[in-house]
């Protein structure tokens, strides 16, 4: 309350003088001026004055009445909060100048989603509008309620956006108090204001005053306007609580985790030394420098444009569609970028050994001797092979042979799934002898990995060469997997097998870390089990511009293998969200989706909303090789996953083409969206899944499903001859590779991009989740309707 008060007496002088040591500060802290920051510090000072007055304003009577222990008075208070002296004036003002947020969100001067902070900041434009227009909304009790929980949730938050500006940091360098309050208030205050909110609506919705704000005749419109809001709280409020929860969660984590450990191992190039001697190793300008070799390799003004790019972060997309054009010129383009690619990103990422020297790049320890060696654990599984057959998981049901066959027809005539992806799986179920693994090796990196075929692979028989990180919690579950199966594991271990006493033992000693092992694994594999054709499978995955690093040790492992062990073949999973070439049926099937949905009026409504950023059409453009021939393509690249997801996965491409055509089986085809733990416990993504398949021919499917239809890809392009893996197959263009066998769960034949329909596909969520709310609003609201026309 001191506090409060001291806001509330200081004269302009005061403000202006703190405003200037602010500016000062946060030039000292950034080592320039920027106007931009300039303007934010004031407008985040002037609100956060602006605040603290209405609650210097109103908190004092209420104060006075809550001390008297008496619920009436309490009531009383907050009923006539509104009529404190200057405090309406001050009220209209501050929340008014809310509206710049969504400006400073849509011109990018602050990182909001525009959409959400329109709602946000217009559900309260709405509140006050109700408010200043009807007098019975201003003598309740829930308007000094909404007014206060406002205050204090916005004093503390302007505060804190302050304290970011000035540090720089909004994560560790902001007070502590502030840092607490801005992300903890919301649990109490953020209830109490939508009640606030909610009884300001209901009450204006009785105001003869209100509801004859448009005039005679017109209170109907006043009347549907203002219930509209709650019919939107109802289900809108409980998730934007959550959101609110599980950023706290992530606020919280963010400040209080350890600060990350030296380099060790593979590790991103040094792209700057600060005046303090510490480096910088940025993932833009490698990522850049990357993909312009690769580029380079037949479009240096290509490359060059690269390479002059500013925001990298948000413009990347269009260069990656640049390279897949070069690409598509010739079958000797698309090798000679994917080979300049590769060999730049060997030679640029650098590798550090335990003990902080620099090794040189990876591409060095690669080729590098090495006086270390792993040992080599083993466990032969106990149960019996009892079936060669394919089985797939399937909403509760176990399916195979002709019922399996029937179901994977019913989602190649729906466009779920491409046909040659159809007639793959459909050939795993006519030739039994491709599901017999018992003679089969398969190297997993990344074993535990919750899109692998670990699982599939071990229940048919399987021999798995299992790489995952030295931790015993993974190889307890893989080992346990493994001696329950008719198949046999072989891993890395620090010691001899033989020396341990029991299994926990064999767990806490077996593992590697690809990001500081990747030269020991290679020399392992490259021994083990010689005269063994083996399969080997990139599964790895982690968030970031970790991705790249643990997606180049794998590279780095498979290059090994195919160059030094003869009958290596390769094995990916490809993302749908990536920019294909996609057979002409599925461009045209797409096209005709577009022409369907672009007449819904849910669509058209959502484009125009958007502005056109939502549901882009799906059909993205045909390339043109240099002797005529046309390729289609769709761009599912999400810009959200960032551009060090986007080269993690062409480096996959990339290799997958090079290795290939020298004689390599390759696998890599189009996994569909698939709702595994690590997807859904992002909420949003939760919701969008839900909504998604209204943009047929879309499915989205558990886990278990699609490691079974991923495996039977496998096996197919293992097998058949006739597979585009296969690389006696005849393709127009290297890339024609991810063309083919795509389970891509409709991606492709959408009408929309799958980077365009998240937003409309949660809306569509909650409009379901609301459905039983609206039904009971229109009910309501048709037996008021009712009475006031005297039909009952």
């Amino acid at each position: 309350l001191y506090q409060v008060h001291c806001i509330h007496t200081l004269s302009s002088s005061h403000c202006i003088a703190l405003l200037i040591i602010s500016s000062l500060q946060l030039e000292s802290n950034m080592g320039k001026s920027s106007v931009s920051n300039m303007y934010l510090i004031l407008y985040n000072a002037l609100c956060c004055a602006g605040w603290a007055q209405v609650l210097a304003l109103g908190f004092p009577g209420v104060i006075a009445a809550i001390l008297t222990f008496d619920i009436s008075a309490i009531k009383e208070a907050l009923a006539s909060l509104y009529e404190v002296e200057g405090l309406a004036f001050l009220l209209n003002v501050v929340q008014s100048a809310a509206l710049l947020e969504i400006v400073h969100a849509a011109v990018g001067l602050v990182r909001s989603p525009v959409v959400v902070t329109t709602l946000q900041v217009g559900s309260r434009i709405a509140a006050i509008f109700c408010v200043t227009n009807s007098p019975n909304a201003q003598t309740q009790f829930g308007c000094g309620l909404m007014v206060l929980s406002w205050a204090c949730v916005e004093v503390p938050r302007y505060a804190f956006y302050l304290a970011a500006l000035i540090t720089g940091d909004a994560t560790k360098k902001t007070p502590y108090p502030l840092f607490w309050l801005r992300y903890s208030l919301f649990a109490v205050l953020y209830p109490t204001g939508i009640t606030g909110e909610l009884t300001v609506f209901l009450a204006a919705a009785k105001d003869p005053v209100f509801l004859a704000f448009l005039g005679e005749g017109y209170e109907n419109i006043m009347y549907y306007f203002v219930m509209s809001f709650p019919v939107i709280y109802a289900p809108g409020a409980l998730p934007m609580i959550m959101n609110m929860a599980a950023n706290r969660k992530s606020a919280f984590k963010k400040r209080f985790a350890r600060a990350p450990p030296p380099p060790r191992g593979l590790v991103w190039p040094v792209t700057k030394v600060k005046d303090d001697g510490k480096e910088e190793r940025s993932s833009t300008p490698t990522a850049k420098a990357i993909l312009a070799a690769a580029v380079e390799a037949t479009s240096p003004e290509k490359a060059s444009k690269i390479m002059s790019l500013k925001n990298w972060r948000f413009g990347y997309v269009k260069h990656f569609v640049g390279m897949v054009d070069e690409q598509c010129k010739s079958p000797e383009a698309a090798l000679a970028v994917a080979q300049a690619g590769l060999e730049k990103a060997h030679s640029t990422f650098e590798f550090i050994d335990v003990s902080g020297t620099k090794v040189g790049s990876m591409k060095d320890a690669m080729e590098a001797k090495n006086s270390e060696k792993f040992f080599t654990g083993f466990i032969k599984g106990s149960k019996p092979q009892t079936t060669n057959r394919l089985e797939v998981p399937y909403k509760g049901k176990n399916l195979h042979g002709e019922e399996l066959r029937a179901k994977v027809n019913e989602w190649v005539e729906y466009g779920t799934i491409e046909p040659s992806a159809g007639e793959a799986i459909i050939g795993c179920i006519d030739n039994p002898g491709w599901i017999d693994l018992k003679d089969k090796y398969f190297v997993l990196l990344g074993a535990g990995s919750a899109m692998g075929p670990f699982l599939v692979l071990m229940a048919l028989g399987a021999n798995i060469i299992a790489l995952d990180l030295d931790r015993p919690m993974i190889w307890q579950r893989l080992i346990k997997i493994a001696s329950e199966s008719s198949g046999t594991i072989t891993f890395p271990m620090k010691v001899e097998q033989s020396s341990c006493k029991n299994t926990d033992e064999i767990c806490a000693k077996a593992g590697s870390n690809l990001f500081t092992e990747a030269p020991l694994v290679k020399d392992w594999l490259l021994d083990l089990y010689p005269g063994k054709a083996f399969t080997v499978g990139s599964y790895a995955y982690l968030n970031g511009a970790l991705h790249v690093q643990v997606s180049l040790a794998m590279d780095a492992i498979a290059k090994a293998l195919t160059e030094n062990r003869p009958n290596t073949s390769l094995a990916y999973l490809c993302t749908p969200t990536d920019l294909h070439l996609i057979p002409k049926e599925a461009y045209e099937a797409s096209e005709e989706n577009y022409k369907v949905f672009s007449k819904k009026l849910y669509c058209m409504m959502m484009k125009v909303l958007s502005g056109g950023k939502f549901l882009r059409k799906n059909a993205y453009k045909t390339f043109q090789s240099n002797d005529g021939e046309t390729f289609y393509s769709v761009n599912e690249i999400s810009v959200a996953q960032g551009p060090n997801y986007a080269l993690a996965k062409r480096m996959q491409h990339w290799r997958a083409i090079v290795a290939r055509s020298k004689g390599c089986i390759v696998s890599s085809n189009i996994a569909p969206a698939t709702s595994t733990v690590s997807v859904v416990q992002n909420r949003t993504f939760a919701w969008a899944y839900e909504g998604m398949p209204y943009f047929t021919p879309y499915e989205i499917f558990a886990p278990e499903t699609s490691n079974a239809v991923m495996s039977a890809l496998l096996f197919a392009d293992l097998n058949s001859p006739k597979s585009s893996g296969n690389p006696q197959t005849k393709l127009s263009n290297p890339n024609q590779l991810f063309s083919y066998g795509s389970f891509n769960g409709g991606a492709w034949r959408c009408a929309y991009e799958v980077d365009s329909i998240g937003e409309a596909s949660v809306l569509l969520y909650f409009s379901r989740v609301a459905m039983p709310y609206v039904g009971a609003v229109a009910a309501v609201g048709a037996a008021v309707g009712a009475k006031m026309y005297g039909i009952f």
